[in-house]
């Protein structure tokens, strides 16, 4: 090999390493940036994350609500029928009844516990005014306690004020007027209030006058119908007044 030869070999060496050298660096402030990014990026992608399963479990609860209609759900027993005029202002209680609804989880739950002149309930997946139909939402309360009449969600006494798993509770005497707002309200009786008073007056295990009914009371289905125009207002007649009081506490699950 000439000298010449050899000296050429020597550069184009030099170049191929010059190269390799150059690609290498590139190589490894790609990989920086790659780092720097992931770094960046993965904080935003957890938050993300959190939000959106948070954003779901809200939007879950309300998916099939328009606050711009008007809703009646119709309770089924094997008492008769109730009727309820659900409440607009209520998004988050409301569009959860309306799920738990439309996805069947009311149909055979039962009235599970009657309070002579207080509250009818239902709505446990056990008919054991324990298990609830699905994850809770946390619901509107309102300001004014439940006059006679009053859909509420049902609660354990722990739980924070409105939260709503799916029990609910009908108020059937004036002592509704002494539960404190820690309730989330989303309706009102528009008729079968005559049904629901009769179920409060049905036997109760043990001659109590709280408690499970003596005879199960299924509920067959819950049916919501949603409208454009609003539904006739209708006058819900109170129970007489009695002398019995019930603790705020007994009506929770």
């Amino acid at each position: 090999m000439s000298k010449a030869e050899k000296r050429e070999r020597q550069k184009e060496n030099r170049e191929r390493a010059r190269e390799e050298r150059e690609r290498l660096q590139k190589r490894a402030r790609q990989m920086k940036t790659f780092r720097s990014l992931l770094i960046v990026l993965i904080p935003i992608m957890v938050i993300l994350v959190i939000v959106s399963l948070t954003s779901n479990s809200d939007d879950s609860a309300s998916a099939s609500f328009d606050a711009k209609k008007f809703y009646t759900a119709t309770i089924e027993t094997t008492e008769g029928n109730i009727v309820v005029a659900l409440d607009q202002s209520t998004p988050k209680a409301t569009g959860a009844f309306v799920k738990f609804a439309e996805e069947g989880k009311y149909n055979g739950t039962c009235i599970d516990r009657i309070a002579r002149d207080f509250v009818i309930q239902g709505g446990s997946k056990g008919c054991d005014q324990q298990t609830n139909l699905g994850p809770t939402v946390v619901g509107e309360v309102p300001t004014d306690n439940y006059p006679v009449g009053s859909l509420a969600a049902a609660k354990g006494s722990t739980d924070p004020a409105g939260t709503f798993g799916g029990q609910f509770f009908i108020v059937t005497g004036s002592q509704g007027a002494t539960l404190p707002n820690d309730y989330a309200r989303f309706g009102s009786v528009s008729s079968g209030m005559d049904v629901a008073q009769k179920i409060g007056g049905l036997p109760i295990t043990d001659g109590k006058t709280d408690g499970k009914p003596a005879s199960k009371i299924t509920i067959k289905r819950v049916t919501v119908k949603s409208s454009s125009k609003a539904p006739a207002t209708t006058t819900t007649t109170a129970a007489p007044t009695t002398t019995t009081t019930a603790a705020a506490t007994t009506t929770t699950t």
